[in-house]
Parts: C-alpha cells; structure tokens; sequence
C-alpha cells in the first residue's frame, strides 16, 4: 500500500522555530512530525512513502534516507519553485503511485490518534468510494457538507461562503476536515486541474459528476494540527515523549 505525507508547507505561522527547519521536522515528543507520521502509516500497512518536499526539502530527504525511509521503500516528490498546495503535490506526484489499491494521503502536520487501520476498513466497508476523508467534530469555520451520497459542499464562515455542487439527498451534516484521506488510484486520472490548488477543488467537482466522496467521523479522537505555536505546545503535552 502506498501513502503519501504532505511535507511541503512552509510553516511560516511557526516562525522563527521554521527559519531553519521545515515544519514536518518539528518535533513532537521528541520525534520530527514526519516520522511521527510515517511510522502510524507504515504501522497501518504503507510499504512505500511518497513524501513531497520543497521548503529546506534537503533537510527532510536527508533525515529519511538516514533513517532507511522507516523500513519501508521512500520516493520523493520535489515541487521547484515551491509547494504546489494538496492537489497540486498530489497530481506533481502522479507518475510515483503504484496503482494496485487505495492509498493514504497524510498531512504531516496533524498530530493525531486517529485510527488508520479502521479509516481504511470504513473505506472498503463503503464499497471503496473515490474518496473516504477522516472528519471531527470540532470548532472551526471551514466545514465540508455531506449528505446521504457524501460530499455535497464546502462552507467558510469567516468568508462568507456556502458552495454545494449538487441537490442535497436527506440531512446535511457540516464537519471539519482532519487532514487525512484514503483514496482510490483511480482519482489520479480524475485530476484536470494545474499548477497549485487545493484538493477541496476536484473533490468538489468530481462530487458534482457523481463520484462518492464519504465521510468516515473520529469524533472522540486526539487530533491537533501543530500550525501556530499554541498548537504546537498543545501537541508536546498530548503526546509526550
């Protein structure tokens, strides 16, 4: 099984603790985010790590090679002249997939307990949708609505912005994202968009043509995205080492 970490991000939020090191190296319990990260994959049956670099990228290729890629086969996706946000890492990645199953996509900087191993079951158990995307229960002003069919649009509070992409069928349910997805092979030749762009945008436009893309809740789980330094501290004492 493949997996992918996003490791791109500039961590710019985290300065000056990212002037000299790239976000998916900070450390939580004394380990690097990253490895925190592609050991809970690994452990969940990823055999090979696609990890996307570009920010300080020498820092993490070399900090994976030291460490014989966890055990597993590791390939790199550099994005020159920077990162290419989530879609966009993942389609600059596309020729790197093997193709022979779902795959898990992992923002590295989600420090979480999250269960993979029953985010992939629910997956399966759906009849193997596009996409299963792990969801909380949380506050924020960004929320993806799902109905009976799965993903039916995005709302931003803070924007002003309530997009659905098709006709609602039952209850509507707004949840968070969590930063973790499962995804069929066959959304790699789904992708038309370019350049750097949010996932949110194919999923969106792929949920309009009728693709299933399906909530999977971790309401309950310990979830913490370690983006501003008050983040962080949270996520040292969550998960010590």
């Amino acid at each position: 099984m493949d997996a992918m970490i996003l490791a791109a991000g500039l961590g710019t939020r985290l300065r000056p603790l990212t002037d000299h090191t790239p976000k998916a190296m900070i450390e939580v319990g004394g380990v690097p985010m990253l490895e925190r990260v592609a050991r809970r994959l690994i452990a969940a049956g990823a055999d090979r790590l696609i990890i996307n670099t570009a920010y300080l990228a020498e820092q993490i290729e070399d900090y994976v090679r030291a460490h014989d890629g966890f055990g597993v086969e590791a390939v790199f996706s550099r994005e020159d002249p920077g990162p290419l946000e989530t879609g966009g890492a993942l389609l600059a990645a596309r020729p790197l997939f093997r193709r022979d199953g779902p795959f898990f996509l992992h923002n590295a900087d989600i420090a979480t307990d999250l269960s993979l191993d029953d985010l992939l079951a629910a997956h399966h158990a759906a009849g193997d949708p596009l996409v299963t995307v792990a969801v909380l229960d949380r506050p924020s002003a960004r929320k993806l609505l799902f109905d009976e069919d799965g993903l039916l649009g995005r709302v931003d509070e803070s924007k002003g912005v309530d997009l659905r992409v098709r006709p609602a069928r039952g209850a509507v349910t707004a949840l968070p994202f969590a930063g973790v997805h499962v995804l069929s092979p066959r959304f790699l030749d789904l992708l038309t968009e370019t350049g750097a762009f949010s996932i949110l945008e194919p999923y969106l436009r792929l949920a309009a043509a009728g693709e299933r893309i399906m909530p999977y809740r971790v309401d309950g789980c310990a979830w913490l995205d370690i983006g501003r330094p008050e983040q962080l501290e949270a996520a040292r004492q969550r998960f010590p080492a």
